[in-house]
């Protein structure tokens, strides 16, 4: 599978903690909050003493289109939640990368298919508005 089978992204002209404070607030505007948080840098300097760029993770997760999913198939938790990762390019930019969920969720089961599309809808948005305001 290759990557932009799975994933998309937008760039923005911000700093990580300026870009995740955006992202928060266009995950909310579409019913997702966050549930994980991975510093990836502070991880790998601190289990592997290794310097990497800034680069977080962002486990975001709808309540709705979740329960939707599990009740379609408890299997789906093994996808949950929807990545959404943050990472430095830059000085002051950032490229926001979200996991598709179409490519994570389709197959025989017509709910998940949905719901994977709603989601899908829901994060696109986040990602047009984002660039258009932090670009």
């Amino acid at each position: 599978m290759r990557g932009e089978e799975y994933a998309f992204s937008v760039s923005v002209r911000l700093t990580i903690p300026a870009a995740e404070e955006a992202v928060r607030r266009e995950l909310a505007a579409e019913g997702f909050g966050v549930l994980t948080e991975i510093d990836v840098r502070a991880t790998l300097r601190e289990k592997l003493d290794l310097d990497f760029r800034p680069y977080r993770i962002l486990g975001a997760c709808n309540p709705a289109l979740a329960h939707r999913a599990l009740r379609a198939d408890p299997r789906v938790g093994v996808l949950l939640p929807c990545n959404v990762v943050l990472e430095e390019e830059g000085a002051g930019s950032t490229t926001v990368l979200f996991m598709e969920p179409r490519a994570l969720m389709t197959g025989e089961d017509a709910e998940l298919e949905a719901v994977a599309g709603e989601a899908s809808e829901r994060l696109h948005r986040v990602a047009a508005r984002l660039s258009a305001s932090a670009s």
